[in-house]
């Protein structure tokens, strides 16, 4: 049996990117930026072809992605949320990462990809080790994950 494949690529060209990051664990969020501000370079799309949106926190990501969606200002190809929420000792940690999770919801109705880069870890040890050192950089793999989802959609029509 022969099936069609339909995927994305990572060639960057044409496209145009939001980059929603938190800054509240800044020290983080920062080194994810920088990984996805690499991976869009290296993957052929122009700096200026990359919107940076700083908002204070993880919580406030889906506001932002839906207002960025709605808006008649902008058109992007994808939209990349960043941020890192570290466990505590309170309940606070669920609320936000709960909160923070929402942005799948949205890219439902959304005509865009819009990718969940939003660290969740126990420890700001477990953080550090996926914001660039023993685990990669999940800011490098949000934007690539983005860019092959916008190269998907458009081949979806």
């Amino acid at each position: 049996m022969t099936h069609i494949r339909i995927e994305g690529n990572r060639i960057g060209s044409g496209q145009k990117h939001c980059v929603i990051v938190s800054k509240f664990n800044e020290f983080i969020t920062e080194s994810l930026l920088k990984g996805a501000l690499d991976a869009y370079r290296q993957h052929g799309i122009a700096e200026s072809d990359v919107t940076v949106i700083y908002v204070p926190g993880a919580y406030e990501l889906p506001a932002t992605v839906s207002k960025v969606i709605q808006s008649k200002k902008f058109s992007f190809s994808a939209i990349t949320c960043l941020g890192a929420v570290i466990r505590g000792a309170t309940s606070h940690y669920d609320l936000v990462a709960g909160e923070a999770a929402k942005v799948g919801n949205l890219a439902i109705g959304a005509q865009i990809p819009v990718i969940f880069g939003v660290l969740t870890t126990e420890t700001i040890e477990q953080a550090v080790e996926r914001a660039g050192t023993k685990a990669g950089n999940k800011g490098y793999e949000a934007a690539t994950t983005a860019i092959e989802m916008a190269n998907l959609f458009r081949e979806l029509g």
